[in-house]
């Protein structure tokens, strides 16, 4: 089975109860959890996430989710080359006008052949990847 994007959105939604995608996001990533799917990401949403998260009581489970990442090699770097490409597509405004650290995600998808990601983000749709929930 082909392994799930975890975007900030999805993220934070887990984390943080009163967000507004807490339910669906909640049960989607209980799902993913469940039925072993692989799951990974970029040291990008990481930095996404411990910025939000900064002042809030789930700073905690930033981290420790950004080190089991690290420990299973699920967290993946973005190359020189695709850092350009994402900058390269932000620039034109494509997908949307996403932001680059979505740019930078849709790269690394591609990379890995990846076609879901766990998000709400329309962005993802828009660069042509499916959304969970």
């Amino acid at each position: 089975m082909t392994p799930v994007f975890l975007d900030t959105v999805g993220l934070l939604a887990v984390w943080d109860r009163n967000d507004q995608w807490h339910v669906a996001a909640d049960r989607v990533f209980a799902d993913l959890l469940r039925s072993n799917r692989v799951l990974v990401t970029t040291p990008l949403i990481f930095i996404e996430c411990g910025n939000a998260a900064a002042r809030t009581p789930f700073r905690s489970r930033v981290d420790a989710l950004r080190r089991s990442f690290l420990d299973d090699g699920r967290l993946v770097e973005p190359t020189g080359d695709e850092l350009d490409e994402a900058w390269s597509a932000y620039s034109r405004g494509l997908a949307g006008q996403a932001g680059i650290v979505d740019h930078v995600s849709f790269v690394v998808m591609r990379r890995f052949g990846l076609t879901q990601a766990f998000t709400s983000d329309a962005h993802f749709k828009a660069a042509g990847f499916e959304t969970l929930f």
